[in-house]
C-alpha cells in the first residue's frame, strides 16, 4: 500500500480538543502527513491528549484563536498547508443555553475568518497546488434537529437546529458551502453522530457518568432518559475524516455514523454495569445512583444517521461496536486518572459547570 498523504501539510483547527486530538493522533500514526495543530486552548482543550506529538518532527503547534484574522494569516503564510481540517468549535449544548454568544463568535465568526484566510491562501497557490487543496469542515447531526421514532438523517435532510449550539454549527455549514459556490474554495462538509471515547472532556454525558459512577455520586439523567442518540467511537470518526479528506469530492457532504442508536438511559445503565464489573465495588449496583432530573430546553428526541454514502463512496466502516467502544472508554478512564483528575481540580478552582455538578 502506498504511503498515505505523503508530502501533505494539514492544518487542523481545534487539534487539542476531543475529536481534533483524535484526528491529529491518527494523522501522525497512520499517515506521512505533517500536521499543524491550531488551537486557542480554551477550557476543553488539552495538549495532554496528544502524547508524544511534541517530539514528532511532523508536528507543529500554534496557539491561535481562529477568530484572529491576522494571526490566522500568519499561520497560513508560515506553514503553507495543502489542506485544512476544521474542527475548532464550542460544542456543549448546555453551555450554549447558558451563554450562546461564545458559540456564535467561535462557530460562525471563527469559521468566517478561517474561510477568508484559507481563500486568500488558496488564491496564492500555483495551479497544481490549487487543484489538490481541500478544506474539510466537520459538523454535527444536531443541525438537522429532531427525528421522530422512524427515519434517518441523510445528506439532503433539511436543517432544523434546536439549540444555540446547533444553530451556530448550521450557520457555519452554510458559510462553508457559500464560500465554495461563490468563491470556488474546494470545501467538503461532514456531519457526525455523537462521539465517545478516550480524552473526552468530562462535561459530556458518557465521561461524566463514568467519573460520577466511579466515585459513587448521583447520575443525573434528563427527563425520562428516552431521548435517543446515535453513537460513534471517536477513533473511527477520525479515520472517516481522513478518508473524506483523501477521497472525498469537493462540494460533497458525508454523514458519519456507526448505526448505534441507544436511549440515554440505556447508555447510563450500560456504564453502570461496566463499572460494577471492572471498577472498585460500591456495595450496591451503580444503577441505584441514577436520578431523573428536569429536562433541558430544546432537547431533541432522537438523532440517527444514515452513513450509506460514506460507506459506499469512500469505503469507510467503523471498527468498534457501541459495546466494544464503551468498554474501551470505561477502561481508559480507569487507567488514566492523570489525564482527567487535573481537569476536575481546575474546574473546582474556577467554579466551572463540572464543579457545580458535584464532580470532585
Amino acid at each position: 500500500m502506498p504511503p498515505r498523504l505523503k508530502d501533505a501539510r494539514i492544518l487542523v483547527t481545534g487539534g487539542a480538543g476531543f475529536i481534533g486530538s483524535a484526528v491529529v493522533r491518527r494523522l501522525l500514526d497512520a499517515t506521512e502527513a505533517s500536521v499543524v495543530n491550531v488551537d486557542a486552548l480554551t477550557y476543553a482543550a488539552n495538549l495532554a491528549s496528544l502524547p508524544g506529538a511534541a517530539e514528532n518532527p511532523r508536528y507543529a503547534f500554534e496557539k491561535t484563536d481562529i477568530r484572529d484574522a491576522a494571526a490566522m494569516r500568519h499561520v497560513f503564510e508560515r506553514h503553507r498547508p495543502t489542506a485544512v481540517m476544521h474542527l475548532a468549535a464550542e460544542t456543549h449544548v448546555d453551555r450554549s443555553i447558558d451563554g450562546p454568544k461564545a458559540f456564535v463568535e467561535t462557530n460562525m465568526v471563527g469559521t468566517f475568518v478561517l474561510l477568508e484566510e484559507a481563500l486568500r491562501h488558496f488564491r496564492g497557490l500555483k495551479p497544481a497546488e490549487r487543484a489538490a487543496f481541500r478544506l474539510l469542515h466537520v459538523s454535527t447531526d444536531e443541525v438537522f434537529g429532531s427525528l421522530g421514532p422512524e427515519g434517518l438523517f441523510h445528506e439532503t435532510t433539511p436543517y432544523r437546529p434546536s439549540s444555540p449550539y446547533s444553530a451556530s454549527k448550521a450557520g457555519a455549514d452554510h458559510l462553508v458551502r457559500a464560500w465554495r459556490e461563490t468563491f470556488g474554495l474546494p470545501t467538503l462538509v461532514t456531519n457526525c453522530s455523537n462521539n465517545f471515547g478516550p480524552y473526552h472532556f468530562p462535561e459530556k454525558m458518557i465521561p461524566l457518568m463514568i467519573l460520577r459512577g466511579l466515585e459513587g455520586s448521583e447520575l443525573p439523567v434528563y427527563g425520562s432518559g428516552r431521548n435517543v442518540r446515535d453513537w460513534l467511537y471517536v477513533e473511527d470518526h477520525a479515520e472517516a475524516l481522513i478518508l473524506a479528506l483523501e477521497r472525498g469530492r469537493p462540494g460533497e457532504t458525508y454523514n458519519v455514523g456507526a448505526r448505534c442508536e441507544r436511549t440515554n438511559i440505556a447508555v447510563v445503565q450500560a456504564i453502570c454495569d461496566l463499572l460494577d464489573a471492572v471498577a472498585p465495588p460500591l456495595g450496591h449496583s451503580r444503577r441505584d445512583l441514577i436520578r431523573f432530573v428536569e429536562d433541558r430546553p430544546g432537547h431533541d428526541a432522537r438523532y440517527a444517521i444514515d452513513p450509506a454514502k460514506i460507506e459506499r463512496e469512500l469505503g469507510w466502516r467503523p471498527r468498534e461496536s457501541f459495546e466494544s467502544g464503551l468498554e474501551k472508554t470505561v477502561r481508559w478512564y480507569l487507567a488514566n486518572r492523570d489525564w482527567w483528575e487535573p481537569l476536575l481540580k481546575r474546574a473546582e478552582a474556577g467554579g466551572d459547570a463540572l464543579a457545580r455538578r458535584g464532580l470532585r
